[in-house]
């Protein structure tokens, strides 16, 4: 996370003129929202972060808007294809998102706001001052006491139930963090004889994987911000300690790309994500993140593999819950 200094709490509404769209609302000012309790909530459909707390945010906006919430979602990409309406539109759809979501392609509502988090939730009250914010998962009862307080009404807190990846994360049990395969961000490539940036070369898998560390096989071009196959049979290795772990994955034109995923060197079974059937059999169709292991018993070191039965697979980062 970035150590520059966030907007001050008393700023006034920022501007979200910069918007470069909107879906489920037409373009919004803040004059426009004067007198209504604002939540604003910075996302991109690929973070982990952000679709663990996704439940929450779309659960406050049904429960108070009858009081005066109005919930604003700003998607500001992270990966070149989060550009893509489409994809974005799908998302808000998969995700249950009725509230307004602003499109900051360019990153001028995140400048604005002097943003630099996903997921990162801005509170307003009726005459548009930042009163609180938030960055990051958790402190869901003291978000929503805020809300209260800003609309003025106190009750029970809503009930939330998240399933699938908007599950939160064993905390007590994850002890791997993301990990990023581009080159702009990766760390702990474990192939023998490292990376070679923005070419084709064949990898190979090392004869063991430490903990937290990840490695290719297959013929692999490692570009900035992702790997990408260039023949079919190419597989991604990680050693990892966590219940939950992710991919986030696209294709391009190239989708789908069926895949397969081993644990251990054998099928997940009943470890299989919500991606991934117990055969370890999964299919790329769309650029998201997919879950691929979850762990249901005890949680233990374990080796993922996923291999690609066609070319043209992009892998971007793993994470882990």
């Amino acid at each position: 996370m970035s150590t520059t200094p966030d907007i001050s709490l008393g700023t006034r509404f920022p501007s979200l003129a910069g918007a470069t769209g909107w879906l489920n609302s037409q373009p919004l000012t803040p004059a426009e929202l004067a007198g209504k309790v604002v939540l604003v909530d910075f996302w991109t459909f690929t973070c982990i972060n952000w679709l663990r707390t996704e439940a929450f945010v779309r659960a406050w906006s049904q429960a108070y808007r009858g009081d005066g919430l109005v919930v604003i979602g700003v998607h500001t990409p992270e990966f070149s294809f989060e550009h893509e309406l489409g994809r974005v539109r799908q998302a808000t759809k998969e995700r249950g998102i009725d509230y307004p979501v602003a499109l900051d392609n360019d990153y001028a509502v995140w400048n604005a706001f002097e943003n630099h988090y996903w997921p990162a939730l801005y509170f307003l009250d009726a005459d548009g001052i930042i009163r609180d914010h938030h960055f990051g998962e958790g402190r869901y009862e003291q978000s929503e006491r805020v809300i209260q307080r800003l609309l003025g009404v106190e009750r029970e807190l809503v009930s939330v139930e998240a399933l699938g990846v908007e599950a939160q994360a064993d905390w007590q049990h994850l002890l791997t963090p993301e990990s990023y395969l581009g080159y702009a961000r990766a760390e702990h490539f474990a192939s023998p004889g490292g990376a070679a940036f923005d070419e084709r070369r064949a990898y190979v898998l090392p004869e063991s994987l430490p903990l937290n560390h990840w490695a290719l096989a297959g013929a692999w071009t490692i570009g900035r911000e992702s790997v990408v196959l260039e023949q079919a049979g190419g597989s991604i290795a990680y050693r990892f300690h966590a219940r939950d772990a992710h991919l986030v994955l696209s294709a391009g034109a190239r989708e789908p790309i069926p895949f397969r995923v081993l644990l251990d060197g054998e099928a997940p079974g009943r470890s299989h994500g919500v991606d991934v059937d117990e055969h370890g059999n999964g299919l790329l169709r769309d650029g998201r993140l997919y879950q691929l292991v979850r762990q249901p018993d005890a949680v233990r070191e374990r080796t993922l593999q996923i291999t690609f039965l066609e070319d043209g697979a992009e892998a971007y980062v793993f994470t882990f819950g």
